[in-house]
């Protein structure tokens, strides 16, 4: 046997392995892909949908499935977009708006729609004129949570198809032309005289009710005063009376005369008071004191 013959078939057979081993390490690569977690790979055999592939390691079919789409599942924000609107009050408003989504089903989102984004721009357009069209001005601004809400599931309604959810919408603002600023500002500044008005008529109708109610206070104290003097005084005439009835008249004269006597010494006893004139009432007085004095000694 020829050895170089036989050198010679040994390296062709070394070259079958290795063009083998070759082939085989090309199918393993290719039949093994790696999804990061980010993605979901939509994969296609023969142009068909065959699978999507999640996060992590999946094989396929080399030569015969392929990779035809990579998908991000990451949350999306739509860049911010500005549409016009007329309010149920004949507004104009112009309305600003972002919305905020991820991919759920990406095999809908690759087969259903072709541009996603614009897509979802033009169904949230409609949406908020559609919207703001049920709606007054002053609704707009004082419900935009609500009107949000609303937005929101609106626009999950209509992309449910894509393989789409909607995490978020948000109104950024809700600007007016001038004209309408200008309307406003007038109603505004007539809104704040008028409530300045009724709250300066307030207070003087409050301050009128006080002063009656003063007034009427301080006549139910005068009354109350001349209730208690009245009283008072029924109570001294009951006791002078008593003591009439007790002692006989002759005291309570004897008790007005020295009440005159000491009226009179009271009179002199005044400062400056050089010269007294003493009415002849008083002369009878003095001699009814005396009168009663002696006949008290005797």
């Amino acid at each position: 046997m020829d050895i170089g013959a036989f050198l010679s078939g040994l390296l062709q057979a070394g070259d079958v392995f290795l063009l083998l081993a070759a082939v085989f390490f090309v199918l393993v690569f290719k039949s093994v892909k790696i999804v990061p977690q980010s993605e979901q790979h939509v994969i296609e055999r023969f142009g068909r949908l065959r699978a999507v592939l999640g996060p992590g390691i999946n094989m396929i079919v080399p030569f015969i499935d392929r990779v035809a789409h990579k998908i991000s599942i990451l949350e999306r924000q739509l860049p911010t977009a500005s549409q016009d609107a007329i309010t149920r009050d004949n507004v104009l408003v112009q309305v600003d708006t972002s919305v905020f989504y991820r991919i759920t089903e990406p095999e809908k989102t690759v087969y259903r729609i072709r541009d996603v984004d614009s897509a979802i721009s033009t169904t949230v357009a409609g949406i908020v004129r559609a919207e703001i069209g049920k709606m007054d001005l002053d609704e707009v601004q004082a419900n935009r949570s609500a009107l949000i809400a609303t937005i929101k599931a609106s626009v999950e309604d209509a992309v449910n198809d894509w393989g789409i959810e909607v995490t978020r919408a948000e109104i950024l603002d809700v600007n007016l032309d001038q004209a309408t600023r200008n309307a406003m500002m007038q109603q505004l500044n007539a809104e704040r005289a008028r409530r300045a008005q009724v709250t300066e008529a307030e207070g003087k109708k409050r301050s009128v009710e006080l002063a009656a109610d003063a007034e009427l206070y301080a006549s139910e104290q005068a009354a109350k005063a001349r209730r208690i003097l009245a009283d008072a005084e029924a109570y001294a005439t009951g006791v002078i009376a008593a003591a009439i009835a007790e002692g006989g008249l002759e005291a309570a004269q004897y008790q007005i005369a020295l009440k005159q006597v000491e009226s009179l010494n009271a009179l002199g006893a005044g400062a400056g008071q050089q010269t007294i004139v003493v009415p002849a009432s008083a002369l009878e007085a003095f001699g009814d004191a005396f009168k009663l004095l002696k006949g008290r000694a005797s």
